[in-house]
């Protein structure tokens, strides 16, 4: 298992707050693939992210295998580990992403919402140093 930490309140606020996030994950040889723009949520102390379309979205692919990577959102650069969400949260994560994303539309807004989108749930986890 790799070691995680906790968010600080200000990346909470400043990730939580941010429209768009930046993710990559982490290729064999420890680099980075270049990074992909998608929509970020903050439920309670955590920070979550879904692929909009489905399980067979090449960078949701790529984060369940390597498991690691970095996110860039609302001036927080942070290294990271991709966790599976507990389905206790997946009503919340909904909510959050009706809160902040419902002016896009409900057509946009259900590819990341629901049974189907809660199989994509990604808990991002800031990595512990070293």
């Amino acid at each position: 298992m790799i070691p995680t930490t906790t968010w600080t309140s200000d990346e909470l606020s400043l990730v939580g707050a941010a429209e768009e996030l930046q993710i990559a994950s982490t290729r064999k040889d420890g680099t980075l693939r270049p990074p992909v723009t998608i929509w970020v949520v903050r439920v309670g102390n955590d920070i979550y992210v879904r692929s909009a379309y489905g399980p067979g979205n090449p960078w949701f692919v790529r984060a369940k295998a390597s498991g690691t990577g970095r996110i860039r959102a609302g001036g927080v650069e942070k290294d990271v580990v991709f966790t599976d969400a507990d389905a206790s949260v997946f009503g919340d994560i909904d909510a959050a992403y009706h809160v902040k994303y419902d002016q896009f539309g409900a057509g946009i807004v259900g590819t990341v919402v629901g049974p189907r989108a809660a199989e994509t749930t990604i808990k991002l986890q800031p990595r512990a140093a070293g």
